[in-house]
C-alpha cells in the first residue's frame, strides 16, 4: 500500500569539491544564491564531482534495502541525506515516521556523559518523554549488555560497547526507519547474531537500510538491493544474490604466493569441465575436475594433496582432502601429473578462489601451499545467497 511507503528517494544528486579552498568559496555563491531566490547552481564546476548521482528507491514498512558499493560509492553520503545530516543539490527525500541512525561508532553519544544518561538523550532525540524512556531504560540496558558499565562516560567506551548501546537504543525505541552504516562489522558473534534477530522483528513495522561491505551480513538480512559506484546506481531490485555479484565483480582476485617448507612444488593447475580445459568459467552443475602437475622433494616417499576452495569473502566453502579417502600419492621422484573430479559443482554463480596444499601423509606437515592459486568462476541464472545449493531429489511420501 501507498500509506506503507516510509522511505521515498526521488532523484537524488549530491556534488562535493576536491579544493578545500574552492569549496569554501562555492559554498558562500550557493548560500548567496538560495538567500536571493536566484538559479542555484547545480552543475559540475571546476574540481566537483557527484558523490551522489540520481538514485530513486522507495522503502516500505517490512523490507531492508542493502545499500553496497566499492569504497568511494557514496553509500555513506546517501545515508547522511536520509538522515538529514547534509542537503541534497537535486532531487527530493521523503521520510515517515520516527528515524533512527547508527552512522558513525559514537552513534551520536556525548562523550562526557555516561551510558545512561546518553541513553536519555538519544530518547529525547527521537521524539520519547523522560516517562517513555524511563519504562524502556532495563530492556535497552540488558539488550547492550552493559550493566557494568553503564554509568561509566562513554569516553572510556571500547567501539563495540558504543555500538552495542547505541544499536540497543534504535532497536527498543522502535523507529520506524532505521538507518545502518557498518556498525554491525563491529562486536562478537554473539551481539552480531541478536542484532540480525532484532532487524528481523523490527522489519514488520520499519523500514530498515544498512550499508555493509559484509556480503554474508546483507544476504542474510536484506529484501531489496542497490549497488552504487562512483555515485551511480548500477543494479537495483529484489534480486539480492545477483546485486551481490555484481559488487563481487568489481574486485579482482589476488594470486597468494607460494609458502610451506619448500619441499614440494606446485608447477600449474588446470580446470577441466565436461572433458574439455576451462578457460575461463564453468556452468553450474557441471562435471569439474582439477588437474594439477606437482613435484617433491626426493626424500618423502609419501604425499596427500588438499584442494580448499573459498569465497570472495575468503571464507572457506568447501575441502577435499585425499587423506581422507586414503588416496596417498606415492612419490614417482618427478614431475607428477594429479586429477581429482570433484563431480557435479553445486557452487552457486560467482567467483571463488582455490588454494591447493602438498602435506606429508604421517603428520600433515604442509610442503607447499599455494593460496589462491586459482580463480574459478561459475556462471548460471541460479543466483543464491548461500554459496553451495544442494540440488537434492525432491518426491511426496505417502
Amino acid at each position: 500500500m501507498a500509506d506503507d511507503v516510509l522511505i521515498k528517494v526521488d532523484n537524488v544528486s549530491k556534488k562535493f569539491c576536491r579544493d578545500l579552498k574552492r569549496s569554501l568559496w562555492y559554498g558562500v555563491q550557493d548560500i548567496l544564491s538560495e538567500a536571493t531566490a536566484r538559479n542555484y547552481e547545480r552543475e559540475l564546476r571546476e574540481d566537483e564531482f557527484w558523490s551522489v548521482n540520481d538514485i530513486s528507491f522507495e522503502l516500505r514498512r517490512g523490507e531492508c534495502l542493502g545499500l553496497i558499493g566499492p569504497n568511494g560509492a557514496g553509500k555513506s553520503t546517501l545515508l547522511k541525506i536520509l538522515n538529514g545530516l547534509i542537503k541534497p543539490d537535486r532531487g527530493r527525500v521523503e521520510l515517515r515516521g520516527r528515524i533512527a541512525a547508527l552512522i558513525e561508532l559514537s552513534a551520536g553519544f556525548n562523550a562526557i556523559l555516561t551510558g545512561r544518561e546518553n541513553i536519555y538523550s538519544r530518547g529525547a532525540v527521537l521524539g520519547f518523554t523522560q516517562a517513555e524512556i524511563q519504562k524502556k531504560l532495563d530492556a535497552i540496558i540488558d539488550f547492550s549488555e552493559l550493566e557494568d558499565f553503564i554509568d561509566t562516560p562513554v569516553v572510556n567506551y571500547s567501539s563495540g560497547m558504543k555500538v552495542r548501546l547505541g544499536f540497543a537504543v534504535a532497536s527498543q525505541m522502535e523507529p520506524d526507519v532505521l538507518l545502518l552504516d557498518e556498525v554491525l562489522a563491529v562486536g562478537d558473534v554473539g551481539f552480531r547474531a541478536k542484532c540480525f534477530n532484532t532487524i528481523y522483528q523490527m522489519m514488520e513495522r520499519a523500514a530498515v537500510v544498512l550499508v555493509s561491505h559484509s556480503m554474508p551480513q546483507i544476504s542474510r538480512v536484506c529484501s531489496d538491493i542497490v549497488v552504487m559506484d562512483h555515485g551511480k546506481c548500477v543494479f537495483q531490485g529484489r534480486d539480492v544474490a545477483n546485486g551481490i555479484n555484481k559488487f563481487y565483480s568489481y574486485f579482482e582476485s589476488e594470486k597468494g604466493v607460494a609458502t610451506g617448507s619448500g619441499e614440494a612444488t606446485i608447477h600449474s593447475i588446470d580446470l577441466e569441465s565436461n572433458g574439455k580445459l576451462v578457460m575461463d568459467s564453468i556452468n553450474y552443475l557441471d562435471q569439474t575436475s582439477i588437474n594439477l602437475e606437482v613435484s617433491v622433494d626426493l626424500h618423502i616417499d609419501v604425499f596427500d594433496v588438499v584442494i580448499a576452495i573459498v569465497s570472495q569473502e575468503l571464507q572457506p566453502v568447501a575441502y577435499c582432502n585425499s587423506y581422507f579417502n586414503q588416496t596417498h600419492f606415492t612419490n614417482q621422484n618427478n614431475k607428477m601429473s594429479i586429477s581429482v573430479d570433484l563431480g557435479q559443482i553445486n557452487l552457486s554463480p560467482g567467483s571463488y578462489l582455490i588454494t591447493v596444499i602438498i602435506t606429508t601423509k604421517d603428520n600433515g606437515k604442509i610442503l607447499c601451499k599455494h593460496n589462491n592459486a586459482y580463480e574459478l568462476k561459475v556462471t548460471g541464472e541460479h543466483f543464491c545467497a548461500s554459496p553451495i545449493q544442494i540440488y537434492g531429489n525432491w518426491l511426496v511420501k505417502t
